[in-house]
């Protein structure tokens, strides 16, 4: 009876061994409690000692589980197909609506606000006033300049003092008043060259780098609210600011460009054209000829006149 039952294992592990491999075999085999149990090998000169082994009960076969093997199974095996899940939908980003008048009046007394208690910069800590800015916010028309000055800081309203007399003397070239434009500075507080004396007269400078930087957030959500069809970018550091294609005020002159901001989306395209600051008109008189070309160059786009004579 013994020997039956272990030639019939013998075959089993047999077949087994012919389909697995030996090492796999071996490492569960370790593992798993003998059902048959062998003396161990005794010296060449000794004879074997006879141990029973127990017989296996009628029907009952030998099970070796071979972990690597079932990987390979069930690595093998398909998929269970699952459900398909609900197709996703993504709507299109929506395009920026322009705002209606009582809308951007309430955008801008808001960001205006914002600006009036900035202190992001050291600006905010010598200025007497911000300058948001003024005007139609309904405009097709905006001028953008560099930075407020000495008497821009005083009445917190833009382009007030001597170069502000002379835009006003542009805009009534070209046929429209300063109550239909809005304007307003890059810089939303006055850039000095001696913060320690804001008292002083001349003590103006263009804004750095990092106050632009800065201010540059306040100005492009103005234009966004405004959304303008043409802007006049107002002197070399406003024009080399929002045009991308920044070269010398010269090699800007003389053509528009595409107004592309960094942190809002334009309800519609704006186009922007650069010029001298007023300032710089008032330095030098012969540039207003040039000057006068390019707002002439608005004008047509605009379908303006000119004042009447």
């Amino acid at each position: 009876m013994a020997e039956n039952s272990l030639s019939r294992l013998a075959a089993e592990f047999k077949n087994f061994l012919a389909a697995q491999d030996e090492d796999e075999f071996i490492a569960t085999a370790a593992a798993t409690p003998a059902a048959v149990s062998v003396a161990s090998v005794q010296s060449a000169s000794e004879e074997p000692a006879q141990t029973a082994v127990p017989p296996m009960p009628e029907g009952e076969t030998l099970t070796v589980e071979f972990p690597r093997a079932r990987a390979r199974e069930q690595a093998a095996a398909p998929a269970p197909v699952q459900a398909p899940a609900a197709e996703e939908t993504f709507s299109p980003q929506q395009e920026p609506v322009p705002m209606n008048t009582a809308q951007k009046t309430a955008a801008l007394a808001e960001l205006a606000d914002t600006i009036k208690n900035c202190s992001r910069c050291p600006l905010g800590a010598t200025r007497i006033n911000a300058v948001p800015g003024e005007g139609n916010v309904d405009a097709d028309l905006m001028f953008i300049g560099e930075g407020p000055g000495f008497d821009e800081d005083r009445q917190g309203r833009p382009f007030v003092g001597r170069a502000g007399q002379l835009l006003d003397k542009m805009i009534a070239a070209m046929g429209l008043k300063r109550e239909q434009v809005f304007i307003a500075n890059i810089a939303k507080c006055h850039p000095m060259t001696d913060p320690l004396h804001p008292e002083k007269h001349g003590n103006d400078r263009a804004p750095n780098a990092g106050e632009i930087a800065c201010c540059r957030k306040y100005l492009e959500q103005q234009i966004a609210i405004i959304c303008p069809k043409y802007i006049v970018a107002l002197g070399g550091v406003s024009a080399k600011a929002l045009i991308s294609d920044a070269k010398s005020l010269g090699a800007l002159r003389g053509r528009f460009y595409d107004l592309s901001l960094d942190s809002v989306q334009l309800p519609r395209p704006v186009k922007i054209l650069a010029t001298f600051h007023p300032a710089a008109l008032l330095r030098n008189p012969g540039w207003k000829k040039d000057a006068w070309i390019d707002l002439q160059m608005v004008m047509a786009e605009l379908g303006l006149k000119g004042a009447s004579k």
